[in-house]
């Protein structure tokens, strides 16, 4: 995907339907607990409004993000699932028990409902990186003729 496909429709496609998804994505996470959706949804719909923007700007995608720069981020999306656990879990709670997140709340479900956002940022970091990987490993598998190499 290193050059640009499509033409002046699929530009105009693009312009539309990628913030569309962007901004979808980052709904289903914010409410993933009040509705349906959460961390798995969110990520895979921002990891599109990416692939879109490789598949039809190609290397001068504004979203692109190197394999380096994904992998990292991947395991960053991890560490943040599981260091929500582990703070509560050092404060004396179970793991994922987050009345005992040490953070300021005047009720518990407050500390519920930050807990479950902390657990929906990290998943959808590391779906979103997780399939962005995955469609990095495929691409570089095949060569300009779409065979194997």
């Amino acid at each position: 995907m290193k050059k640009p496909f499509g033409g002046i429709v699929l530009d105009t496609a693009f312009r539309l339907i990628v913030p569309f998804s962007l901004v979808y994505g980052v709904y289903v996470l914010i409410f993933g607990e009040a509705g349906p959706g959460g961390g798995f949804q969110a990520g895979a719909l921002l990891s599109i409004g990416v692939v879109l923007s490789r598949l039809i700007m190609g290397d001068q995608a504004s979203f692109n993000i190197s394999i380096k720069n994904s992998l990292v981020l991947a395991g960053v999306g991890t560490f943040i699932y599981a260091a929500t656990g582990w703070l509560a879990l050092l404060n004396g709670g179970n793991f994922l028990d987050y009345s005992y997140l040490p953070f300021k709340a005047e009720h518990t479900n407050e500390l519920h409902a930050l807990g479950i956002l902390f657990i929906e940022i990290g998943v959808t970091i590391c779906v979103m990186m997780t399939i962005l990987n995955i469609l990095d490993a495929v691409v570089e598998r095949g060569d300009e003729n779409g065979s194997a190499k």
